[in-house]
């Protein structure tokens, strides 16, 4: 049974044939001899090794007789004439050459480095438009995109062009006409505040009555348009600037359920309409019930109160009750225009206040806000303080208009600088500017201190040539001038 086993395992192991001096195991089914296991290869040497690398190379060299044969042959003279004869010392120097390092470049870092000059601008780029595209042009253009992503009602509630077209369909019926003759076929497409820009328009319009007519339409159209505060505070505000508010209603319990945008607009609207005692009373309401108003509520009140002497007082004290506002959020332009309040007021620590309070709050300082605090130090005789707001103005390379270097030259003139005048003086006119008359003035009497008879003649004939007329005090220190000359 053993031999039919190996016999057919024949095919996958090939076995050596059992020699005469081999020693058979008949207990195991495999025979196996000691002198085969010892011609047996280990496993790391069964598989065909890979073939070895070739030789290397080796560089042919001449024989040491080619050699010396090639050496008497460049000893001999050349029999021909058109062949160059090289001698040994020439040789030797040709081949010197090549046995020399070659040069290299420096480092880029070491080297300076030429700055690659820029491209020169393309004039289509540089070169401004004819004509700027009107800003009306654009906003059409981008209603048009978004047309068709939007619906019919948002395209109409929030379309100033269609809400200021009810209000001048409002303002073209009949005074027997109703407005909701107009009102009635928009109803499907407006929402909550929609009207409030047509109240508005109304109101520019000089209808307060159809303004009103339009909220009283608005409050019978149910949860769908009213209550609304957008809406009731245009209505008051327009009310009010006409004079069409009746001011016998209860203020206190009005203004202590209304929101802070409608007492606002109330204001506004009184403060238009110049009734600034009913503007006042209600901001002393608002105060008693601890109700906080805009900033710029106060800053309204305060300008108008300013333009007429009789409204100083008032000013004052509106001053003073902003100063004690614990947040105060001005714009630039409101900022500014308290600072000449403050200077007609002659309050210049005010001033001086506000200008520190900006600087800190990390807003961008105007132009208009440093011509108004220089102003501000000239009229206290700070001169030299103004001078260095000047050179802080300076510093920032801030492009000067006409009313600073009307203030400047001012300044420079009051410090009796007249070459720092006129520096200025002639920078104003090479900035395009026309001077006006009070610097023409400002610059005969700088001139006329210092007794410069042929620079003030200079400039009287520029006012003359500009259409202007001087002064009798000018004309008087010009003739004063010539005489002293004479």
């Amino acid at each position: 049974m053993n031999l039919h086993f190996l016999s057919n395992l024949h095919c996958f192991y090939p076995f050596q044939p059992i020699k005469a001096n081999s020693i058979v195991d008949t207990q195991s089914p495999f025979t196996v001899s000691a002198a085969s296991s010892r011609q047996k290869l280990p496993k790391n040497l069964r598989s065909p090794r890979r073939a070895k690398l070739p030789p290397e190379p080796i560089l042919y060299s001449p024989p040491p007789r080619k050699q010396e044969e090639e050496q008497n042959r460049l000893k001999q003279p050349s029999k021909d004439k058109d062949t160059v004869e090289w001698s040994p010392d020439e040789l030797e120097a040709i081949s010197s050459l090549f046995e020399r390092r070659m040069p290299q470049k420096r480092p880029i870092n070491n080297r300076q480095v030429k700055p690659r000059p820029l491209p020169l601008p393309l004039p289509y780029k540089t070169r401004p438009p004819l004509v700027p595209t009107p800003k009306h042009h654009i906003r059409v253009a981008a209603r048009l995109t978004l047309a068709t992503r939007a619906s019919v009602s948002d395209q109409v509630r929030k379309n100033p062009e269609a809400l200021i077209g009810i209000a001048r369909d409002i303002g073209a019926l009949s005074a027997e006409s109703d407005v909701s003759e107009v009102l009635d076929g928009w109803l499907r497409f407006l929402r909550k505040g929609s009207l409030s820009m047509t109240i508005r328009e109304l109101g520019h319009m000089g209808l307060p009555d159809r303004a009103l007519q339009t909220f009283l339409w608005v409050q019978k159209h149910g949860p769908l348009l009213f209550p609304d505060d957008r809406t009731l505070a245009s209505t008051v505000e327009v009310l009010a600037r006409y004079g069409k508010l009746k001011t016998e209603f209860e203020s206190e319990k009005f203004l202590n359920s209304a929101s802070r945008n409608v007492i606002e607009s109330m204001v506004r609207g009184f403060i238009r309409a110049r009734n600034l005692s009913w503007a006042r009373k209600l901001l002393l309401i608002a105060k008693q019930n601890n109700r906080t108003l805009d900033s710029s509520v106060y800053v309204k009140l305060i300008l108008e109160a300013a333009k007429n002497p009789d409204g100083y007082k008032l000013s004052s004290i509106l001053l003073d009750e902003l100063a004690e506002r614990e947040e105060l959020d001005l714009r630039p332009q409101d900022c500014t225009a308290v600072m000449k309040v403050c200077i007609k007021l002659k309050k210049f620590e005010a001033v001086e206040s506000l200008f520190i309070w900006y600087k800190n709050s990390g807003k961008e300082l105007t132009l208009v806000m440093y011509t108004t605090v220089i102003y501000s130090r000239y009229c206290e005789e700070k001169y030299r303080e103004g001078l260095a707001l000047v050179w802080e103005m300076e510093g920032l390379n801030l492009l000067l208009d006409l009313p600073a270097y009307r203030v400047v030259i001012r300044l420079c003139v009051a410090l009796n600088d007249l070459e720092r005048a006129a520096r200025y003086f002639s920078r104003l006119k090479e900035a395009g500017f026309v001077p006006s008359y009070d610097i023409y003035r400002d610059m005969i009497h700088a001139y006329g201190v210092s007794r410069r008879l042929a620079k003030c003649r200079e400039i009287s004939k520029e006012v003359e040539m500009a259409g202007l007329r001087l002064d009798k005090e000018t004309v008087a220190l010009l003739l004063e001038i010539e005489a002293a000359e004479v």
